[in-house]
């Protein structure tokens, strides 16, 4: 069954800018016919109750998903088995690289990638494209046994794909790979040797979103468009991975919804101390903008669903009058009372701490 998801990282409460793109997520998925997916993304960070605040929340703005939840943590044989088979191709290698001896490479020059390539190798087409600043210049990529054994010594690896190898070229240059979205339109990326597996033994986001997308049959993908950069090489991802693990091959429609910013034009984050329901409830009667107290779940809901240009109430009511195409091409800005500049959303609030 086709599906979409919404996959929320359980690092803390989600705010007004989460929570009006998992409205979105579930507006696509349910007018495309779509089943729609919950998948709690916990391989790196879990703050403890998060997960269960997260589900109270989006339920009480009136979402419902398919299915139970799925979390990442119990999903890691698969990641494993995705590396494996990438590695029995010959297409992990090593890195010892640290996040400086990378930026100190990436800021030396180094040619440009000569002629685009399909992620399985056949000729592409398109305008030329580079790696973007800080991507991976393939510093260990051809380490030799005795260099590799030293560096074991020295520092734990991370895994890498070895890209240009998987794109049948492997002293050639990186892919060029292409997605096209139904907001922004066609974006074109090189795909550098990104993370399969972090030094520290954890999987990487890249990896494992890609792996989850497509064990789980998401054929479309609705998220901010701070996400919009890593799409190419995800994509690539999992047309390299899916005939390894028997699915066919993705076709994808992605949607990458504008985000919603404070006042000083900054995305909304939650170690900033962004907006939450649980923040807009505590609103005392008084506040400016507040004049009867506190703010209720479905009070939030209709000021999200009206900054998308769709009627109050229930979200199948909304659902009735969505339009994929008319949907914002801009960031959103919520009242100031209730997003301050990041940083100072509590005293903009006015809560008590």
């Amino acid at each position: 069954m086709p599906a979409g998801r919404y996959a929320p990282s359980p690092s803390g409460s989600l705010h007004l800018g989460n929570l009006r793109t998992a409205i979105l997520a579930w507006l696509f998925a349910r007018h495309s016919g779509r089943d729609f997916l919950l998948r709690i993304e916990d391989l790196d960070r879990a703050r403890s109750g998060a997960e269960q605040s997260q589900l109270a929340d989006l339920r009480a703005i009136g979402l419902d998903w398919d299915g139970a939840p799925v979390r990442q943590s119990e999903r890691v044989h698969l990641y494993e088995r995705a590396v494996a088979s990438l590695a029995a191709d010959g297409l992990v290698y090593e890195c010892f690289c640290s996040r400086k001896d990378i930026a100190e490479a990436t800021r030396a020059p180094h040619p440009e990638p000569a002629t685009p390539a399909s992620p399985a190798g056949s000729p592409g087409s398109g305008p030329m494209t580079v790696l973007p600043p800080g991507s991976y210049p393939g510093t260990c990529r051809r380490l030799s046994g005795a260099e590799r054994e030293r560096r074991r010594r020295e520092r734990a690896a991370a895994l890498r794909i070895d890209a240009a190898a998987a794109a049948g070229r492997p002293e050639g240059p990186a892919p060029i790979h292409t997605v096209t979205d139904r907001l922004h339109g066609p974006v074109t990326a090189a795909v550098d040797d990104f993370v399969l597996r972090r030094n520290d033994g954890a999987f990487a986001y890249n990896l494992a979103v890609v792996v989850d997308d497509v064990a789980q049959g998401i054929d479309q993908v609705v998220r901010g468009d701070d996400l919009l950069s890593s799409t190419p090489r995800q994509d690539w991802l999992a047309r390299l991975l899916a005939p390894r693990t028997s699915s066919p091959a993705p076709d994808t429609e992605y949607v990458h919804v504008p985000l919603v910013l404070n006042e000083a034009g900054q995305r909304l984050a939650k170690r900033d101390g962004a907006v939450t329901l649980e923040d807009l409830a505590a609103l005392r009667e008084g506040t400016p903008g507040v004049p009867d107290g506190g703010w209720s779940p479905g009070r939030v809901r209709d000021l999200l669903l009206g900054s998308l240009g769709l009627p109050a109430g229930d979200l199948r009511h909304a659902l009735a009058h969505f339009d994929p195409d008319g949907v914002p091409r801009l960031p959103w800005t919520p009242p100031q009372t209730l997003a301050g500049p990041a940083g100072r959303a509590r005293e903009k609030l006015r809560l008590p701490r």
